[in-house]
């Protein structure tokens, strides 16, 4: 496809935008970041809850930006091209989507949704295409890729500037396929409008983000908007795991609308299930289930929350019309995302595993998982994060006491909050279930405490970090990781 330049008009028209100025306007590239912002660039200016991006309008003008895009009036000594909106997060979107061409139309995108499981569970459709021979683009919590290219995530979805751009790079490399996190924050900041969703995925929905939401209603509302229309348009397939309350009455209402619906279960009857499921260290079987035919299946992945992520990508791939023996090919070779509930390799007769696991809700989940595949002590570090949802807290510490035999009570991320009022929060819970534990506020050291008294056929669980290699204390960032500082206790013990 030859792509050709937008003008400002056509920006104003796709916006609903008052233009003042420049109308005829080539505009190359959108961006909401000001270093980015020079010729052929459209500013757009928001104003944040800790910085107003106006500020910086002066500076993006000298570097040759074409124009900003604002909520506010043009101001009067203002000289270049001025499109006023009533949302700019909205058309933020609409304008990236509009210069990159709408890549998502000349893309399968699949949008990944729910509270636990997004990250595995887009790497596992991401391996689909890839195992088919096909370059594909994925977005998430770890990376983002095109390709071959892979680069650290700046957030779990991009803002909408750069998924549109990503998105275009993708279609120009030749990839059929692109997957994404959607996360519920960005879709209630609009980091997802604009695109055309060939398959949405719901994975699940429990208790997070409260601290932002307030409410579970709030929570659900802005999940929902991956499959309602809100987004500007509904997915063609919506696969949906419907052993989870939400997910039955979201298949249940998309199906009244005549919307197509792939469902997906463990525990109940089902489009895409699985059934006799076991477990071990070295990863899982079970029988498959599907319209397409029954499987056998194994894969490296471990524990039932990784049966739910097969299950999904499983009805994923079906819905993209790939072949059955290539999508179980490819998901019984995919090891997943870094960081959940991945083995830290040593010499010794116990287990180390690290996990992202940074709700109560996922604590135990993976925790069950521990318990089915360990036959001594489960020892567990984990912590809550700072300046976020305190309400988790003591939830989080039940869990963890509930199925662990030791738990060590540490600081994950505690950015400006006291860890000892953290760990004191969430001891509330620990308390409740009886088990034993220690309150370590540095998380080097409660590491090193954790893996100096595992015994044979114990597993030790550092939980809430995954692949995470930093720490946030105060409002510096420094170097942490669990698995690195893992290993280095280990070679010590």
């Amino acid at each position: 496809m030859t792509t050709h330049p937008i003008t400002l008009k056509q920006i104003a028209e796709a916006t609903d935008a008052k233009l003042t100025g420049g109308e005829n306007v080539l505009v190359t590239d959108v961006s909401h970041d000001s270093r980015k912002a020079g010729p052929g660039v459209l500013f757009v200016a928001i104003r944040g809850a800790l910085l107003d991006a106006h500020r910086f309008i002066p500076q993006v003008m000298v570097a040759g930006a074409v124009g900003v895009i604002s909520e506010q009036d043009r101001p009067r000594d203002f000289q270049g091209a001025w499109l006023q909106v009533e949302n700019v997060r909205r058309a933020m979107a609409h304008s990236a989507a509009e210069v990159h061409h709408h890549p998502s139309r000349a893309l399968e995108l699949v949008g990944v949704t729910g509270t636990n499981g997004k990250t595995t569970t887009a790497y596992l459709i991401a391996s689909i295409p890839e195992a088919a021979g096909e370059p594909v683009a994925m977005t998430g919590t770890v990376e983002y890729r095109i390709g071959k290219e892979r680069r650290t995530a700046e957030r779990t979805t991009p803002e909408a500037t750069d998924m549109h751009r990503l998105l275009r790079q993708a279609v120009v490399l030749g990839c059929r396929t692109a997957v994404m996190e959607c996360s519920s924050q960005a879709m209630d900041f609009h980091r997802c409008d604009a695109l055309e969703y060939a398959v949405a995925v719901f994975s699940n929905l429990t208790r997070d983000h409260l601290d932002y939401h307030v409410t579970m209603g709030n929570y659900w509302y802005a999940k929902r908007r991956l499959f309602d229309g809100r987004l500007g348009g509904k997915p063609k397939t919506s696969v949906i795991n419907v052993d989870n309350h939400y997910g039955v009455e979201l298949a249940d209402d998309l199906e009244r609308e005549g919307l197509r619906v792939i469902r997906y279960a463990l525990k109940v009857g089902a489009d895409v299930t699985a059934r006799n499921p076991e477990f071990s260290l070295d990863g899982m079987r079970f029988d498959l289930h599907t319209p397409s035919g029954d499987r056998e299946f194994v894969s490296p992945l471990v524990g039932a929350p990784h049966v739910y992520n097969t299950l999904a990508a499983v009805a994923s791939g079906l819905a993209l019309e790939y072949d059955l023996d290539v999508i179980t090919g490819a998901l019984a070779q995919c090891t997943g995302a870094p960081g959940r509930f991945e083995r830290v390799a040593h010499s010794g007769d116990f287990a180390v595993v690290v996990d992202y696991a940074h709700s109560d809700d996922a604590l135990l989940n993976v925790l069950k998982t521990a318990r089915e595949v360990t036959k001594g002590r489960i020892i567990t570090v984990f912590g809550c994060g700072g300046d976020r949802d305190s309400s988790k807290r003591a939830p989080m510490g039940e869990a963890a006491g509930s199925l662990s035999d030791v738990v060590i009570l540490t600081s994950d991320n505690p950015r400006t909050e006291d860890p000892q009022q953290i760990l004191a929060d969430a001891e509330l819970g620990i308390q409740k279930t009886g088990k034993p534990y220690r309150k370590i506020a540095d998380r080097r050291e409660a590491i090193y405490a954790s893996i100096a008294q595992a015994r044979s056929q114990d597993m030790v669980l550092i939980a809430g970090k995954g692949h995470e290699d930093y720490q946030i204390i105060g409002r510096e960032v420094f170097h942490f990781d669990d698995k690195e500082v893992a290993r280095e206790a280990l070679s010590q013990k």
